[in-house]
């Protein structure tokens, strides 16, 4: 038999419902500031009003538009189905806030649109079975067994137009019964709302759909075509720029980590810097922007996607051979125009047990190195590294060493050390694919100049403070998902000339992502307009001067 309920009513059931079982991280994280005590009840109370009222208002509006909107092309209206979308999407909202504490603003989203399905397996556990089961299939049950009564356009507009200023009255009186509360909480607890669930994801999935359209004929936009190598450089220049994936500088051994995970870069010349910042939290947005010439307080991703990087760059003097290999979902549109290797698969990467490794990517590039007659080159190469929360994934078993380790993708249910353990191993891994990047660049030092220079993307959150992973808002996330790594490594002319006395005096200076794109116009000699000496971290760090280029 089917329950008989208007839209209205049915509409504030849902939105009550939200409000109970969907935001379980919000509550937590307000009640951790605002205690439950008698002096705090009434606004708590009026906040569970307020967040009620306010998805009220926001389904009764969506509602309201998609109805008009499909009555004037005379189709049915689809009320039922819409709320079904909402379930699934407010319950897979629910399942990574709950269990990691990240948040669902425009730059997750542009995340989740650029990964891939291998990444998001990852996070498909028995937790998420039980979120499908209790927030999904249930309440669907429930919207199936509902007969809505059937309302003329009239009486369903009149009827959520009540509805909307009915609901700003009640959001006007709470707010202003508990004005001392809110004005602290709206000025000094930003971050809360971005744990309100479904209304903070719709707000981004609307701010995230607007700037898909924005400028879609945008022309791509020219950066310093005029750039050439530099008539001073007379030797080759061999240069593999290694783009790490979630790699924290505090658990890099060179940096003073207790576990040692760099037991084979401690016995090169690498050069560890132990003060650098990302310029996202997300691999969506940090690697085009370390790639770019804006710098982190000017960066935008359609700014980005719309100009030319420092690949164009340096493809722009005609003397670079650009080889980009990825190991990670892709190139974030960085590589669109230069040659790309994916080795995310076995079809590619000789190395997968069945995971496929980084050290894969090395196959086959003393060839690509052969073949390559005159001009210098640069191979970019984009890791898997310590993507999460499958760490215990990311190295091989024989590397392995730190014991015990969390071996599901539900961290919470791991101890702190044994998730510290599994990401350790996973930075184990990396130094040892990091040796065998300056064992293939010490082949070629006699015939180049070689460098590795080797930088993170982003940082990690591995439970501190009950939060995991990474992509937080830039303004709200720990240090920790901002503190990257940074390691060169130099051979041939390049260690010569390098002053690594000078060299090591700056290791503990401040350095960002903002340094990358004229870092790498420098190693290479570069002449160029778009390319700034003072944020070269090399510039002046010679014993001989490299040939200065034109400001």
């Amino acid at each position: 038999m089917k329950l008989k309920i208007t839209q209205f009513k049915l509409t504030l059931l849902i939105s009550i419902l939200f409000t109970l079982f969907y935001n379980f991280t919000f509550f937590k994280k307000t009640l951790a500031i605002y205690p439950l005590t008698l002096h705090n009840a009434f606004f708590l109370a009026s906040l569970v009003i307020i967040l009620t009222t306010a998805t009220n208002l926001i389904f009764t509006l969506l509602l309201l538009i998609m109805n008009s909107v499909l009555r004037l092309f005379k189709i049915k209206v689809i009320y039922k189905r819409f709320f079904l979308v909402i379930f699934f999407l407010a319950m897979a909202a629910a399942y990574v806030m709950d269990s990691y504490g990240v948040v669902i603003d425009d730059t997750m989203l542009l995340n989740i649109v650029r990964t891939d399905a291998k990444e998001s397996l990852d996070l498909i556990t028995y937790k998420l079975l039980f979120y499908t089961i209790f927030l999904l299939i249930m309440p669907t049950i429930l919207i199936y067994k509902t007969k809505i009564e059937e309302q003329s356009f009239k009486e369903d507009v009149i009827i959520r137009l009540k509805t909307l200023s009915i609901s700003l009255i009640l959001v006007f009186v709470m707010l202003v019964a508990n004005g001392k509360f809110y004005a602290s909480f709206f000025r000094e607890q930003k971050p809360l709302r971005y744990y309100t669930n479904p209304t903070y994801w719709i707000y981004s999935m609307g701010k995230f759909g607007s700037s898909l359209f924005k400028n879609p004929n945008k022309v791509l936009q020219a950066l310093a075509r005029e750039s050439v190598i530099s008539a001073h450089d007379l030797d080759r220049d061999l240069v593999i720029l290694v783009v790490g994936e979630t790699a924290r500088r505090d658990r890099f051994s060179l940096n003073g980590h207790k576990n040692e995970t760099n037991p084979l870069l401690k016995k090169e010349d690498a050069i560890s810097f132990t003060n650098v910042t990302s310029c996202g939290t997300s691999t969506a947005i940090s690697v085009p922007c370390m790639f770019s010439h804006f710098g982190r307080t000017k960066f935008s991703a359609d700014e980005a996607n719309s100009t030319e990087n420092l690949l164009d760059v340096l493809s722009h003097t005609k003397d670079v051979s650009i080889l980009w290999r990825d190991n990670n979902s892709d190139s974030k549109g960085v590589a669109s125009r230069v040659q790309y290797e994916d080795y995310k698969s076995a079809a590619t990467n000789s190395i997968c047990d069945p995971e496929c490794r980084d050290e894969g990517m090395l196959v086959g590039l003393q060839d690509y190195i052969d073949k390559t007659k005159e001009k210098d080159i640069l191979i970019v190469l984009h890791q898997m590294g310590n993507h999460g929360p499958a760490y215990y994934k990311r190295y091989p078993k024989k590397f392995e060493i730190f014991t015990p380790v969390c071996q599901t993708s539900e961290l919470e249910k791991c101890t702190n050390e044994e998730i510290g353990n599994a990401y350790d191993n996973a930075i184990l891994y990396t130094d040892f694919f990091l040796s065998k990047v300056i064992s293939l660049l010490k082949d070629n030092s006699v015939k180049f100049s070689t460098s590795m220079f080797y930088i993170s993307d982003h940082g990690e959150s591995l439970g501190e403070n009950g939060i995991y992973l990474h992509g937080l808002p830039y303004m709200m996330a720990p240090d920790v998902q901002k503190e990257v790594a940074m390691i060169m490594w130099f051979g041939g002319k390049m260690a010569i000339e390098t002053d690594y006395v000078s060299l090591k005096k700056i290791l503990n200076a401040p350095y960002s992502h903002d340094n990358v794109f004229h870092t790498v116009l420098g190693m290479m000699e570069v002449e160029s307009s778009a390319y700034k000496p003072e944020l070269d971290i090399l510039h002046g760090i010679h014993v001989q001067p490299r040939a200065e280029v034109k400001n």
